[in-house]
C-alpha cells in the first residue's frame, strides 16, 4: 500500500517530507512484527541486539560502554538491559581483574542457546520481509540507506 493512503498525507506534501515519513512508518512496522516474533521468547528487541553484541566477542568481555556503541537504538539504558539479561541468565557481569573499577559483561551458555534457536527464526522473518526484492534491489536498498548516514 502506498504511504499517502495508510497515512492519509495530502497530495501536497513535498518528496523529501513523504520520503523520511514512508521510511519512519515502514521502519516501525518491522519492528512492531520483529518485537512480536522475539516476545514469543521473553525478549525485547534490545535485549537481542545486546545479545547478538556479546556473542561478537566471542568469549571476551565487553565493557559496557562498548556494548551502548554498538546499539543500533543508542538511547537504550544499556545498564538495565544488561540487568535484565543476568536476571534471565542469558548474561552475566564480572569485575575486571585488573581493574576492579571496569564492569565487563558476557554471554552465558544459555544466551548462546537462545541465539542459536533465534539464529533460523530471524534469519527466515528477514528473508520474508524483502522476499519482494531481488539481490539487485537490496544491494541498491543498502546504499541508498548509506547515503542516508554520509554525515555520521
Amino acid at each position: 500500500m502506498r504511504i499517502e493512503a495508510d497515512l492519509k498525507i495530502t497530495s501536497n506534501t513535498d518528496l523529501a517530507s513523504k520520503t523520511l515519513i514512508n521510511l519512519h512508518y515502514t521502519s516501525r512496522l518491522i519492528e512492531e512484527k520483529f518485537n512480536a516474533l522475539l516476545k514469543e521468547h521473553d525478549l525485547s528487541n534490545p535485549q537481542f541486539n545486546v545479545l547478538r553484541i556479546l556473542r561478537g566477542q566471542k568469549g571476551k568481555p565487553a565493557s559496557l560502554a562498548c556494548i551502548q556503541e554498538r546499539m543500533i537504538d543508542r538511547n537504550s539504558n544499556t545498564t538495565r538491559l544488561v540487568d535484565k539479561l543476568i536476571v534471565k541468565n542469558l548474561a552475566k557481569r564480572q569485575t575486571c581483574p585488573e581493574n576492579r573499577r571496569k564492569v565487563e559483561i558476557e554471554i552465558t551458555p544459555d544466551g548462546l542457546d537462545l541465539l542459536k534457536e533465534l539464529d533460523p527464526v530471524t534469519k527466515n522473518f528477514n528473508a520474508l520481509t524483502l522476499e519482494n526484492f531481488n539481490t539487485k534491489e537490496l544491494e541498491t536498498l543498502n546504499n541508498l540507506l548509506n547515503k542516508l548516514k554520509i554525515d555520521e
